[in-house]
């Protein structure tokens, strides 16, 4: 009689228990120690009291032990199809609840997720899967290993991540990793420091974040004995598996674990990268239709072209990099991820490597580095030479700026006054796209003022952190404080006009009437047949001014408010409702945390004289630059805005023409195919399968923002690590600071800032924030963003108008939930969960 629960090899012969328990029992035969498991195959029927006896017979019926329940596919961690992330895992789970968890594991086959994975591949409808149900074991160091180098792919480096605690928070992201070189001549260890650790919570039911003791925080996660323990697996696995190994494993005291591994078999498609996306999602937010994607996929490689030319890079250099240019995005699942293995190709080109990979991690928010191999990066004696010409050119480039930014300036206001004179809706569709190519040529890759300017104050941003850390210790926030309040930023207008137009219509009792009374189309329509002529005025000058500034306002997909102006009739409906026109009374200005800031800092620096003017200098240049970065910005979304008139034009002349069914389905087609199109009957088809996609991708979770694959295949069977869900985590929250301030408050949880009006003063949760979030902001107290850095748009905002704000807060959105009650810190980037009986019900 075969067992109903496969515990050894030799019972597993002929059947059906799927790829991943499939390797635990290779490891086994190898020697290596493994956590106790069991297979449940994938023909086996479903019987909760076999189960159950089964365990109790080979674990003995422990009340303590705890087991982890996943999935075995049958095509699972397999060469062709990982299905990784697809179906449930669970963890910690009580003995006498595994049951019910294994059919929750095999229920998720027939999920509309994994029916619609494996639609994409083209597999068959049906997917029956084995079960693991393992014995968890409370690893107080776990960590990550291949047996090959992820970049090079040289078989003599062993590379090893490890963190303190359970490993969820090392595969998922959350925590920054030490990480060993291990090479024939030598170890070369990465040493973080590590604060917080994933561990067992109180009642052993889960797992929560943890505070590490102040004492082992920069303490080596593993010994050189332990990284010989990795080393010598993984060159035991390379040799017996036939192919080198991506393992998972765990430390208990000096007890090793290997809990899994699988071939690297995806090297041989590509270079190892990494793909982020805790910056740009702010700019590209949710899911990018195939037509914004691969328009800034063409405008990133020609601007960053642009921008290497102008520091230097000889021509022969950019040439021979066209690839590394044009690959400097990735669409991941409908997401927009930076590819970090050509960001860091493309900073190798230009002198001060290292330099400069700092500065641009700050700007670009990336909370680990990416790595390149030495055979990527110029000689010495290459980056000298090429450092001594670059300085002079840095200097006059840098001298020249405001003159550029000037003329740039000109000429964008010539270009958008010219174009926005063109009814595109009156003109052919051979006609629109001439005029698109033509804007594309005068001015979309005419871009060097904004990109030097982000390249300096890139740089000046990144001194004036690393003067103040040095020169003014036991501050962490000071270079946050010392940039508030610049009043030179245009992202802020908006905010002011908008509360101006709310004070004009509440000044008109029978305007104030109209706006508390009906719907905002309604609203629109009346201001339009000639009613409140002021109030339309008003209105209109806004439109005309920051009509395409909205949520999405990079998105060519996005409906702006100068295509429907009842959007933002909807955000003056909410200003006048809530009174809000006049900007919030604030304990503390921004003024005031500038001149604290400014006081601190002089007193440090008493007696230093050339230290104070140092820094002075720095502080004035960083205001100037990080101001233009924000308010160029500004002009890109213009620039954007008049491209999403055209296509948008061209989507309804093919329409009326017959040539696609919706205006709109222009949105799912490329840039090039757009331009070049020659096959007109074959849209119909096409255009559906694309919407198809685009709506399955809209209905997965986002992608981790931080994540590996070989070359470049968003697809599951290429991602390194599948990312198992964290439970919420317990204790504070930690974030980056970026404007000072404690504020006390109930959490509002936003995803579409379209779908409210006010927040009544409740702090502002949510993953990313664009430009058009800023008309909620005078309605909050304070601003907690999961994504971004210390140059993201809440971050750069939230100092201008004095508000304080997190930023950069991992697990944020599925820890807190709208009407917890919390205490922030905008200077530490601390948030304490006060309460949670206010919560709303999920």
């Amino acid at each position: 009689m075969k067992p109903y629960l496969i515990s050894d090899s030799t019972q597993a012969k002929d059947r059906l228990i799927g790829g991943k328990a499939t390797n635990l029992f290779r490891m086994k035969e190898l020697g290596f120690t493994v956590p106790r498991f069991v297979a449940l195959p994938a023909d086996a029927l479903f019987d909760a009291a076999a189960i159950q006896a089964s365990l109790n017979a080979v674990f003995g019926p422990d009340p303590q032990r705890h087991f982890s329940v996943r999935s075995s596919g049958l095509t699972e961690d397999g060469a062709e199809h990982s299905f990784a992330g697809q179906f449930e895992t669970f963890l910690f789970v009580p003995m006498e609840e595994v049951p019910d968890k294994v059919a929750a594991v095999r229920a998720s086959a027939g999920s509309d997720r994994v029916r619609a994975y494996r639609e994409e591949l083209g597999l068959t409808p049906e997917q029956r899967i084995g079960v693991i149900i393992q014995e968890m074991v409370a690893a107080d160091r776990s960590g990550v290993a291949f047996g090959s180098h992820p970049s090079s792919g040289d078989p003599r480096v062993k590379v090893v991540s490890a963190v303190l605690g359970l490993g969820e928070g090392l595969v998922s992201g959350e925590l920054d990793a030490d990480t060993w070189f291990v090479r024939p001549d030598g170890i070369e260890a990465r040493i973080v420091k590590k604060e917080r650790q994933v561990v067992r919570d109180a009642d052993g039911s889960g797992t929560m974040m943890a505070e590490v003791s102040p004492s082992l925080q920069e303490v080596p996660v593993l010994a050189n004995a332990q990284l010989a323990v990795i080393t010598d697996a993984l060159k035991k696995l390379n040799h017996a598996l036939g192919a080198p190994q991506d393992i998972e494993f765990a430390f208990v005291g000096s007890a090793f674990y290997l809990l899994q591994t699988r071939p690297i078999t995806a090297m041989s498609k590509g270079e190892y990268t990494v793909w982020d996306n805790s910056n740009i999602v702010e700019s590209y937010p949710g899911v990018t239709t195939h037509l914004t994607f691969s328009f800034i996929q063409k405008m990133y490689e020609a601007v960053y072209t642009q921008f290497c030319d102008l520091l230097g890079v000889n021509s022969a250099t950019i040439a021979r990099n066209k690839h590394v240019f044009a690959n400097t995005l990735g669409l991941v699942r409908g997401r927009v991820y930076y590819s970090l293995l050509h960001w860091y190709k493309m900073l190798a080109m230009v002198p001060g490597y290292r330099i400069n990979a700092r500065f641009m991690e700050t700007m670009m928010g990336v909370k680990e580095r990416f790595e390149l191999s030495d055979e990527q990066r110029m000689t010495k004696a290459t980056a000298w030479w090429r450092i001594v010409k670059m300085v002079f050119r840095m200097i006059r480039l840098q001298r020249r700026l405001p003159k550029e930014r000037a003329r740039f300036q000109r000429h964008l206001d010539a270009t958008m006054e010219r174009y926005s004179a063109i009814d595109f809706t009156a003109l052919s569709s051979e006609a629109i796209i001439w005029h698109y190519r033509e804007f594309e040529r005068t001015l979309l890759k005419e871009w060097k003022a904004p990109l030097v300017n982000d390249f300096f104050a890139m740089i000046a941003f990144g001194m004036l952190q690393k003067l103040c850390t040095r020169w003014v210790p036991g501050m962490p926030n000071l270079h946050n404080d010392l940039l508030c309040g610049s009043r030179d930023i245009i992202s802020t207008e908006p905010i002011h006009t908008c509360m101006a137009i709310a004070r004009t219509i509440s000044d008109d009792e029978e305007a104030k009437l109209l706006f508390n009374t009906e719907t905002s189309e309604a609203i629109w329509k009346t201001l339009t047949s000639g009613a409140h002529p002021v109030v339309k005025q008003a209105i209109d000058a806004y439109l005309l001014r920051f009509g395409e500034r909205c949520v999405g306002e990079l998105k060519l997909e996005t409906m702006s408010y100068a295509q429907d102006p009842a959007r933002l009739i909807a955000v003056l409906r909410g200003y006048v409702e809530k009174g809000i026109t006049r900007s919030v009374e604030r304990a503390e200005t921004d003024e005031t945390v500038r001149l604290r800031a400014e006081d601190a800092m002089h007193l440090a620096l008493h007696g230093k004289p050339l230290k104070r003017w140092m820094l002075r200098i720095v502080l004035t240049r960083t205001r100037e630059l990080v101001s233009a970065r924000e308010n160029l910005r500004f002009e890109r979304t213009r620039g954007f805005g008049m491209v999403r008139r055209m296509f948008t034009a061209l989507g309804e002349r093919w329409a009326g023409d017959g040539i696609i069914e919706d205006p709109r389905d222009i949105f799912h087609l490329q840039l090039e195919q757009i331009l070049e199109i020659n096959e007109i009957e074959r849209l119909g088809p096409f255009i559906a399968e694309r919407k198809k996609q685009h709506a399955w991708w809209g209905s997965l979770p986002p992608p981790s923002e931080r994540f590996a694959t070989y070359g470049d295949d968003f697809s599951d069977d290429a991602v390194i690590y599948s990312k198992e869900k964290l439970t919420p985590i317990d204790g504070d929250l930690k974030g980056i600071g970026c404007c000072a301030g404690i504020v006390e408050a109930r959490i509002r949880k936003v995803i579409d800032p379209s779908t409210l009006s006010t927040l009544d003063g409740d702090i502002l949760v949510t993953t990313s924030t664009d430009p058009g979030w800023v008309t909620l902001f005078p309605t909050c107290s304070a601003i907690l963003v999961e994504r971004g850095s210390l140059l993201s748009h809440s971050a750069i905002v939230s100092r201008e108008m004095g508000i304080p704000c997190i930023v950069s807060v991992p697990g944020l959105m599925r820890t807190l939930h709208t009407g917890d009650r919390v205490r922030i810190d905008g200077s530490t980037g601390i948030i304490q969960v006060i309460d949670t009986h206010g919560r709303a019900s999920a």
